[in-house]
């Protein structure tokens, strides 16, 4: 199995709302209350920006969803299983973790979240059925989304394609 880079990293790929539903929606459910302390992401350090082919970790105080998105509609959350204190390697690239490094997060840090939806796209193209993770605070999201074959971040309201599937 590819770990990304990451040791100790085993992602569990789920395909479609029901699914991540069923194996993640109480513990999503249960995040809602708990303030964002860290969004971590791995930074290319050659580049300077972001690397979104590997998971975006969100730290809600100490509990750590860990959330991937890889080929066209798998999607992998875990919990509590990547340290970012250790490096990412991928052959070829200089890699570091870097919490906090996407500023239009900052305004949401610690602040508690109030819900967590899953956004299915309903398009009429390839990318139907997908689904990104919402995270939804009083002033505003963070939507980690699938970028087709990797992460993609968004702090705007759902696009009018989306089915929005409530988990609180």
């Amino acid at each position: 199995m590819f770990d990304f880079g990451i040791q100790g990293y085993r992602p569990h790929w789920t395909s479609g709302p029901r699914a991540v539903k069923e194996v993640h929606g109480v513990r999503l459910r249960a995040l809602a209350g708990r303030a964002l302390t860290r969004l971590w992401v791995v930074w290319d350090l050659e580049d300077d920006e972001w690397f979104p082919d590997c998971p975006v970790l969100l730290d809600f105080g100490g509990e750590q969803v860990e959330i991937n998105h890889w080929k066209l509609d798998e999607l992998s959350l875990t919990w509590n299983s990547i340290d970012p204190r250790r490096p990412a390697e991928w052959p070829g690239f200089a890699l570091q973790w870097r919490d906090n490094a996407i500023p239009e997060a900052a305004p949401l840090l610690d602040h508690p979240l109030q819900n967590v939806e899953l956004l299915e796209w309903t398009g009429p193209d390839a990318a139907q059925g997908t689904v990104d993770v919402s995270f939804v605070f009083p002033e505003g999201r963070i939507t980690v989304s699938n970028a087709l074959d990797e992460n993609g971040l968004s702090f705007a309201p759902p696009h009018r394609q989306s089915r929005s599937h409530l988990l609180g």
